[in-house]
């Protein structure tokens, strides 16, 4: 389903759905609730123009004014800012879509709404999973089965550090999720490049993971693809130094009883303050990085399309 009444286009995108250009998805919890309004502000339009520069066409996601935006104007983003927003996972849409208040659509959401204006490619920072302590609170993202489901290839730089990452890549495993490192072995873990963990396979081309995601999308009829590669390295913490401060938080967190959904939003606040801001340059770092790896992916998809009817 190309669109539907509940989508907005901005005219940017719209023309590049008309004429088959590439597209990137952007998702926008990262900007009302994942960084300070100034950065917010900033990266916003950035990431847009890496995607552009890369050859792509980007729309940043959100809900506004009881509509999906596929895209959001410079005025639009402004008043998403100034004016707040909750935070969209797939069960609210549907509240999103009956009230006129801002919503910011989570990887999972991302997901379903890009899959509906028929945009396969999407760049993130780090999805959900399985959260420490699962085994007794059963607290598991949407992230995971959305990617499980949804035929969208998601770029990001692993799982959040504050995950229980060895059940998060069981659960992708069980749920037939392929999780490809471009240019990597080791898992990332959102701030740290590696997790201790090793991806299950390696790719080293965005060729390759074009011809992967369109033999699972095309040929296997299946599910999203994550593909995740390590913050930049001259930015990247070591893992020893992020356990450290997800230790400090989680024992924060545990002391003032927050719990459910407001669990992850404290500990990246966290985080950030008690890294003195650096782990938002990291975030921004890996998240731009992320961006134009999937700029460059939808463009060898398309690519591959043109050589295939020629």
């Amino acid at each position: 389903m190309r669109a539907g009444p509940a989508l907005s286009f901005t005219e940017e995108v719209e023309d590049a759905i008309a004429e088959l250009r590439p597209l990137v998805a952007l998702e926008s919890t990262l900007l009302s609730h994942g960084l300070p309004k100034q950065d917010a502000l900033r990266i916003g339009p950035e990431l847009e123009d890496i995607v552009r520069a890369a050859g792509a066409v980007p729309a940043t996601i959100a809900a506004m004014d009881g509509k999906l935006q596929v895209g959001l104007t410079e005025e639009q983003l402004q008043r998403f800012l100034d004016e707040g927003a909750k935070k969209a996972s797939l069960r609210d849409l549907p509240l999103a879509l009956a009230g006129k208040e801002n919503w910011a659509t989570t990887v999972a959401s991302t997901m379903f709404v890009a899959h509906r204006a028929g945009i396969r490619f999407f760049a993130t920072g780090g999805i959900g999973g399985v959260h420490r302590g699962a085994e007794s609170s059963f607290d598991e993202s949407a992230d995971l089965t959305a990617l499980a489901q949804i035929p969208v290839v998601v770029v990001s730089a692993g799982a959040k550090s504050v995950l229980d990452l060895p059940k998060t890549l069981e659960r992708l495993e069980t749920l037939g999720v392929p999780v490809l490192g471009y240019r990597c072995d080791a898992f990332p873990a959102f701030y740290a490049a590696d997790s201790g963990l090793s991806v299950p396979v390696r790719l080293d081309s965005v060729a390759e993971i074009a011809a992967v995601a369109y033999a699972r999308f095309e040929q296997l009829g299946g599910g999203g693809l994550l593909v995740v590669q390590p913050p930049p390295a001259d930015l990247a913490w070591t893992r020893e130094a992020s356990e450290t401060l997800i230790a400090e938080a989680l024992a924060e967190a545990n002391a003032q009883n927050i719990s459910g959904k407001h669990v992850t939003p404290f500990l990246l606040k966290h985080l950030a303050e008690r890294s003195d801001g650096r782990l938002v340059r990291t975030n921004l770092a890996l998240v731009r990085a992320n961006a134009r790896l999937a700029a460059e992916i939808a463009v060898a998809d398309r690519a591959a399309d043109e050589a295939s009817a020629t």
